[in-house]
Formats: C-alpha cells, sequence, structure tokens
C-alpha cells in the first residue's frame, strides 16, 4: 500500500483540522478509499498511488485557501474538492485580493470560485448580471465592489436599488411614513453596506446623496452617471421597469444587476424582466453574465441543503 505524509508548516493544525478533526473526518468522506490519519501537524494517507497523487494537489489548495482567507469550513472543503481543477479555483492573483477593508478590520474578499468569476467580470465590463440562489454572496460581493470603486474614486456615488415586490407581505400595513416603510425591505442592503463602511460615515454619505437606497420606482426619469450601481432582486421586476432601469445608464457608470430566477414573487403569467433580458443581452458586447450555484453558499451549511431540497421538489413539479 503507498503512503503519503504532508506537513503542515506555518498553519495551525487545530485550527486546520477543526474541532474534534470534524475537517479530517469531511476529507474522509471525498475519499473514502483512502485512510487518513491525522497526528500531531503530520497529515498521512494510505492507498491507491493515483488517489494520493489527487488527494495530495487537493490538500495543497485547502492549504493556499486557508493561508489567504485563515479559515476553513465545510463550504469550503466541498468547494475545494468538487472544483474541477487548481485553475478553476484560483482563477487569479487579482481575484484573490481584498474588495474592502471593512469594520473593525474586517477583511472583505470574493470566498469562492464564482464570486472571484465576478469580481473579475466587473472588472471587464460595465454591466454585469449575478444570477444564483440565496446566500451565494452574489449582492455583498457587489456591494463590496461598489465600496471599492467610491474609495478608489473610480466613481461618485453608489446607488442601490430594488424592485418593491411585496413577497406575500402588505407594505402598507407597516407602521410609518415612505422611508420609514421602505427601509426594512431594504435592509440587507443596509446589513452589507454596515459591514464595510463605519456607521457615522456611512449616515453622512446617505444623507449628502453619496450613498443612495432607493425602490426602482424611484429611478424613474433619472440618467445614473459616475455611479456603481446595484439592482438587487432583479428577477422581481417586469418587462416595463427591467427596460427602464437598463435605459438610466450613464456616463462612467457600471451596472450590477443580482437576482434568483427560482424566487420569483411577480403575479402568475408575468414575465420576469431578469430572465427575458438575459435572454435578450447575453450577446452584446460589454455585457457579462456570471451563474452562482449551491456550491457558492457562504451561510450555514444547512442553507445548501434547503436550496438542494426545494430544487427536487421544484423539479418535479
Amino acid at each position: 500500500m503507498n503512503e503519503i505524509i504532508i506537513e503542515l508548516e506555518e498553519i495551525s493544525p487545530k485550527e486546520f483540522f477543526g474541532a474534534q478533526n470534524v475537517n479530517i473526518e469531511l476529507l474522509k468522506k471525498y475519499f473514502p478509499k483512502l485512510k487518513i490519519v491525522a497526528r500531531g501537524n503530520k497529515l498521512k494517507a494510505f492507498g491507491d498511488e493515483e488517489l494520493l497523487e489527487e488527494f495530495d494537489r487537493r490538500m495543497n489548495m485547502l492549504f493556499k485557501h486557508f493561508g489567504r482567507y485563515n479559515k476553513i469550513d465545510e463550504n469550503t472543503i466541498e468547494r475545494v474538492l468538487t472544483s474541477q481543477s487548481s485553475d478553476d479555483y484560483n482563477t487569479s492573483k487579482q481575484s484573490g485580493e481584498v474588495l474592502v477593508h471593512g469594520v473593525g478590520g474586517k477583511l472583505i474578499k470574493a470566498q469562492t470560485v464564482n464570486q472571484r468569476k465576478l469580481v473579475e467580470l466587473m472588472r471587464k465590463n460595465d454591466m454585469v448580471f449575478a444570477i444564483g440562489p440565496a446566500g451565494t454572496g452574489k449582492t455583498y460581493t457587489g456591494v463590496a465592489l461598489a465600496v471599492q470603486a467610491l474609495k478608489n474614486k473610480e466613481v461618485k456615488r453608489i446607488i442601490l436599488t430594488r424592485p418593491a415586490v411585496e413577497a406575500g407581505e402588505n407594505l402598507g400595513f407597516l407602521p410609518g411614513d415612505l422611508k420609514e416603510k421602505l427601509d426594512p425591505y431594504m435592509q440587507p442592503l443596509y446589513d452589507a453596506l454596515r459591514d464595510m463602511i463605519p456607521a457615522e460615515k456611512l449616515a453622512h454619505y446617505i444623507e449628502n446623496g453619496t450613498i443612495q437606497i432607493a425602490p426602482l420606482a424611484f429611478m424613474r426619469g433619472r440618467t445614473l452617471d459616475n455611479a456603481f450601481v446595484i439592482l438587487d432582486e432583479g428577477q422581481n421586476t417586469t418587462h416595463a421597469q427591467m427596460k427602464m432601469f437598463l435605459t438610466r445608464m450613464g456616463k462612467n457608470a457600471k451596472f450590477l444587476l443580482t437576482g434568483d430566477p427560482g424566487q420569483i414573487d411577480l403575479p402568475r403569467r408575468t414575465i420576469s424582466g431578469l430572465k427575458e433580458a438575459l435572454l435578450i443581452l447575453k450577446n452584446i458586447e460589454g455585457v457579462g453574465i456570471i451563474f452562482l450555484d449551491d456550491k457558492d453558499v457562504i451561510r450555514h451549511h444547512l442553507v445548501k441543503k434547503v436550496i438542494a431540497a426545494y430544487k427536487n421538489i421544484e423539479n418535479r413539479e
């Protein structure tokens, strides 16, 4: 039987192996034909030579990830062990960069293959569609790119918008004036910004219009120039709303449209403006499209299982 010994250099075995060696148990799950043993700062594997070579390659990818982000979890291990190749996982040096130094020294980076591809697409195109299920970091990565562009003085303002479609809830029943009714609805956008910009500075930006957060209807008639504009929840736009939004694009503008075609809250028989736009704009130069999937989910590991369970039901229907 062949054997390989991998020594952990400059990496804490305790952090890499996980509590009670939970990460080693995951490795065993993905390499069931290998005998894997963790002792001290060494990882030993026994088995077929070809499998050991693959194991060594994947471990190097995991070491690189750990060195870059100083953490590893179930989602990371699955992404690395199921990615097509190391080239796929490490798309470029530039895409592994820190996008924003967030509040409390938090380093905000694209964490998955497709999130890094989104960063690259945004650099090469003025309009990008990021499509995928909940929790894949579409909006969060987009907001980080917008904040980075603002800090680098590439744009003068950030505009974040969503179509105010009521997902089974009625905004009219919420207390307060229009802003108070809409603020909870725009909460995911505020949450991302709060991670990246100190509270006092964020309040100042919102007050002077450097950062604007408003429902899609408020975009009508405007020309959005010198701005990084994000349309979130784009699947809930109609044909007319999507056309209106796309034609707001002004000089030196970046447009990012995010959405999940699996979570459409529009009335029945209403065509999603996002689905339509993807079809008619897919071959236009300057427009980039990236599809994220459950491998990009960076929330609790159960979110991935929830998405898969619902996908099974929806496919049957």
